[in-house]
Order: structure tokens, then C-alpha cells, then sequence
């Protein structure tokens, strides 16, 4: 019975302990590990190549903690802080048009096509959506892949609003080791914003892309006999050469956010994850620490390694909607948010050729739409994201494991839906 489960539909109605109704209608989730032990066919091993691959993919990103070693982001020992619940019934039926054919879809349909495995909306502050499909539940954690690129981004606006760090400083200046490579003469904000020459392709489709290789030196698992290249971030950091000149145009490049960790690092003496628990995690009446991935030397994975609860990472991007406070206390210099929201040049950005988001741009690791709203986001492969809509005061978090990595997969079906809740909203 078990094995026959493994690719058949089902819909399950269950009611949270928020009360909110979650369905769960995914078409592609598998009935991967279940049974003592799983049955062949269904095993998922961190020794499998492609075990962070669709369809495998639809229960790593809820599992990450059982097949690599992390670090936790702890809340610290004070009670966590609920929401307070507005359920909206009509979310569901809220239509908008697909901006890639035109099409008539329902925010319900969107949920399903883009293979959401968690949704939350906020408005004001209050929840008026919450759901949970596919390997995600209310006590689950989802990786959030490169939103975590957005958080790291957020921490350095901290230290450069405090004075910790000189958003002009040249990275090499700041950490040594990176002088006599690629990212030696470039700035710190040259570095956040991703306008660097770096000799680097993020080519996912490409087995021979310098991500592999930057994947293999990350790679906490051994190393086969007779392997000679970097075994840490650090090391694979330090053999990037230049390509073109810094500050000419935006290029997306993950390795450009571990050299942001690394230096923040080198400045607090506190690794990304110990300094996330202790500026944020800890005080945003988390519900449940968070873990980064890390290196075979323990350094938390910068550009993407974060794991977390579907409620505390809108928690985040409430605490960024409010421009940095929360009861009345300021977490976040305001100024670390007015950097963030004010983008940077959509012409850099233009150059990098997203279709998806016309006249954006990208700015602390935080991508800009510069729409008439004002909304900008963190987001991450396989549909991640983090929406802020400071107009219609919106906050909407999407954990996703859709079969492209790209965002301009699931752009079509999810921008536009975005876009009319907000409407929804405002009217």
C-alpha cells in the first residue's frame, strides 16, 4: 500500500491550532521516508547526488537537518509571541491575469501551480491567510534557499548603520585573505549590491559551472581520494578571479553573500548564524530556532543555508514592514531599512536581463520592484519568497519546492497574484 502512495493525489482538510483551515492539494508530493524502515524507491540519502533535485526536492526542503550537519539560530528561553488571526475566506477566490499569457487564475489555483508547501499573509500586522501543503505543517521548518541572502543583507545595513562597518571599505581591507583575489578591490557595498567582476557562473543547468565547484568545497561530506581543491568557503573564496570591472553592472553570484558573511564574521567575531540568534532571532518572539547548513569547518552557509518556520520568517518581513520595531523598541536601525527600500539603479539591473521584474533593481541582497506600491522581497530558488508591500501594508511569505529553480517560473502566476491581494486589500 505504502509504495503504490507514492505518486497518488491527495487532499487532506485539517484546522491548525491558529485555527486557520490548511488543505493539502498537492499533485507531486511522494510518501518519501515514511515507514521503519522507508521502502526502496522511497529512501532519500544525503549520499544521493540528487537528493536536493525534483521530485526528491518536495521533502528535502523540509529535511535538510537529516541529511547535512547545521548550526542552530536559538530564540533564546522567552515565550514566543503568537499572532493574532484574521482568517479571510475570499483570499482564495481572488483572480488576477498570468503575465505571461494573459489567463485568468485565482489566488487558490496560483497556490497549487507554483507547488506551495506554505503560505502566510499578513495585513497590519494580523494573519488573514495561513496554509501548509506537501512535507510543510505548522511545526515543520522549510530551507528558504537564497532569501537567506536577504537576512545576511539586512545584518551588514546593521553594522554599517551602527558604524561597525564602511559600506566603502574594500574587502580586502576588511578580511586579509581576500586581497590577492577577485574580491580584494572591491567595496563592501559593491559586494551587497552584486555589481562585482568576479570569474563565476551560477549556471545551474551547466554540470561544468563554477557552482559545482563552489558546491563540492562547501560540502561538509568527505572528499574522495586524491581531491586537491578547496574544502571550505573560505578557501573556494580566495581562488575567484576578476572578470570585467566592479560597479559596472548587477550579477547575480552567491559567493558574492559568503564573502559578506565572512566579513561580518571577521568584524563581530561572530559567525551569520550566532549573530542572527542575537540581533533578531532572540527578540522577535520567534517560535522556533532556525539552523543554517554549514562547511566541513562549521562556517553557516551565507548565500542560502537557512532553514526556518513559515510564521517566524514573516515575523522578519513584518519587522521590515515596520521599519525596524517592534512594541515600541527598535531592533533594526531605521536607517539599516531606508538603505534596503531605497534600491539601487535599475539600469545595473537591467543589464542582467530579468524579464520578470522590469524597471527593478537590487539592493543589500533584497530585490526591488520599484512599482507604485513601493514592494520589495527576498527570494530564493524553487519559489521562495519574502513579498513587503508597505502600501497596501501587506506581508506575504511563500515556502515552495517547485520543479524549476528559477523564479521566473513561478513569476507569471505569482507577481500578479501579489499584486491583486494587495488591490484586494487597499479597496
Amino acid at each position: 500500500m505504502l509504495k503504490n502512495r507514492l505518486w497518488i493525489a491527495a487532499t487532506v482538510i485539517t484546522v491548525g491550532i491558529s485555527g486557520v483551515v490548511m488543505a493539502d492539494t498537492r499533485q507531486d508530493q511522494a510518501a518519501w521516508m515514511e515507514g521503519f524502515p522507508p521502502p526502496q524507491g522511497s529512501i532519500i540519502r544525503n549520499s544521493d547526488r540528487d537528493f536536493f533535485s525534483f521530485p526528491k526536492l518536495t521533502w528535502s526542503v523540509c529535511h535538510l537537518r537529516q541529511l547535512l550537519p547545521t548550526k542552530a539560530v536559538s530564540r533564546g528561553l522567552a515565550a514566543p509571541v503568537p499572532f493574532e488571526y484574521r482568517p479571510d475566506r475570499n483570499i482564495d477566490q481572488i483572480e488576477f491575469r498570468r503575465s505571461d499569457t494573459g489567463e485568468t487564475m485565482s489566488w487558490a489555483e496560483a497556490y497549487t501551480a507554483n507547488h506551495t508547501d506554505g503560505l502566510i499573509v499578513l495585513h497590519k500586522g494580523k494573519v488573514l491567510y495561513e496554509r501548509y501543503s506537501g512535507c510543510l505543517d505548522e511545526l515543520g521548518k522549510h530551507a528558504i534557499m537564497s532569501m537567506t541572502k536577504s537576512i545576511v543583507g539586512l545584518m551588514a545595513e546593521i553594522l554599517i548603520a551602527e558604524g561597525v562597518l564602511d559600506e566603502h571599505a574594500l574587502a580586502g581591507e576588511l578580511v586579509p585573505e581576500l586581497k590577492a583575489g577577485a574580491f580584494g578591490n572591491a567595496t563592501l557595498r559593491q559586494i551587497l549590491n552584486m555589481t562585482t567582476g568576479l570569474k563565476y557562473s551560477e549556471d545551474y543547468t551547466d554540470p561544468k559551472a563554477d557552482v559545482w565547484v563552489y558546491n563540492e568545497a562547501a560540502s561538509p561530506l568527505p572528499k574522495p581520494p586524491g581531491f586537491e581543491g578547496p574544502r571550505s568557503y573560505f578557501e573556494y573564496l580566495q581562488t575567484i578571479e576578476p572578470e570585467g570591472q566592479h560597479g559596472e553592472a548587477f550579477a547575480y553570484k552567491t559567493i558574492n553573500v559568503d564573502a559578506v558573511g565572512w566579513i561580518i564574521a571577521r568584524a563581530t567575531g561572530k559567525s551569520i548564524a550566532e549573530l542572527l540568534s542575537e540581533r533578531i532571532w532572540q527578540k522577535i518572539g520567534a517560535e522556533q530556532e532556525a539552523y543554517f547548513t554549514i562547511d566541513s569547518i562549521g562556517t553557516p552557509f551565507a548565500g542560502g543555508g537557512l532553514s526556518g518556520g513559515l510564521r517566524d520568517l514573516a515575523r522578519i518581513g513584518q519587522l521590515m514592514l515596520d521599519e525596524g520595531s517592534l512594541n515600541g523598541e527598535q531592533l533594526i536601525p531605521k536607517d539599516a531599512i531606508k538603505s534596503i527600500t531605497a534600491g539601487a539603479n535599475p539600469e545595473d539591473f537591467a543589464k542582467a536581463g530579468y524579464d520578470t521584474i522590469p524597471n527593478g533593481s537590487y539592493k543589500s541582497l533584497w530585490w526591488l520592484f520599484h512599482n507604485d506600491n513601493g514592494a520589495y522581497a527576498a527570494r530564493g530558488v524553487h519559489g521562495q519568497t519574502i513579498y513587503i508591500d508597505p502600501t497596501a501594508q501587506m506581508v506575504i511569505v511563500r515556502f515552495a519546492s517547485h520543479p524549476t529553480p528559477g523564479n521566473a517560473a513561478n513569476d507569471p502566476t505569482s507577481l500578479p497574484a501579489y499584486q491583486a491581494l494587495a488591490d484586494y486589500l487597499l479597496n
